[in-house]
């Protein structure tokens, strides 16, 4: 069952005129989870075709059977791809999201923010769309963190970069306050 988006987000359901393509189709993605065990959920097994058909190659439809297989840079594949946005093909590589688009000094709302898991200068990483932010912390919107397309606070000093569409329309930095713990570790 898909939950809902938690009401201190409430706000983006209505704002329209600055949302960009991607941050919609996340949205209306907000809840999905991974199957529980064995069981993978569908739902997800699909973004692999999606991607895989708007550029990521046939080998990520193949390679994604499992929804227990990293999936954050997945979602943000689909995102892309329903917004008619290009696809890398290493759209699983969180950390490979820092070739996509241009790169913004400053997070506008929507945009992919790339962060560092482990250590800054490792191979594991994660990305999502940045929603807003407090003094410590991105609220970032995701796919798989705690195992579902949820929003986030992962703190700041764990930034690798920003990356916009070339042609989005991004406004100014969102200002939030503080709502919910500070993930250390989104999968």
């Amino acid at each position: 069952m898909k939950k809902l988006l938690p009401a201190a987000y409430f706000w983006l359901l209505g704002e329209t005129v600055l949302r960009p393509p991607m941050l919609y189709y996340a949205l209306n993605a907000h809840g999905v989870e991974e199957g529980e065990g064995a069981v993978n959920n569908e739902t997800i097994l699909g973004w692999a075709r999606e991607a895989a058909d708007a550029g990521a190659g046939e080998w990520l439809a193949e390679f994604y059977k499992e929804d227990s297989i990293p999936w954050c840079g997945l979602f943000m594949a689909m995102c892309a791809a329903r917004s008619a946005y290009p696809v890398q093909a290493d759209c699983l590589s969180a950390r490979g999201w820092l070739d996509w688009g241009r790169e913004a000094k400053t997070p506008g709302l929507g945009d992919v923010l790339v962060f560092w898991r482990g250590k800054p200068d490792g191979k594991s990483g994660h990305v999502g769309l940045y929603v807003g932010e407090d003094d410590l912390a991105f609220h970032v919107l995701g796919g798989n963190q705690g195992d579902q397309v949820s929003i986030t606070r992962i703190r700041k000093t764990r930034l690798l970069g920003v990356r916009r569409y070339p042609s989005a329309v991004v406004g100014d930095p969102v200002k939030l306050k503080p709502a919910g713990k500070l993930s250390e570790n989104e999968a």
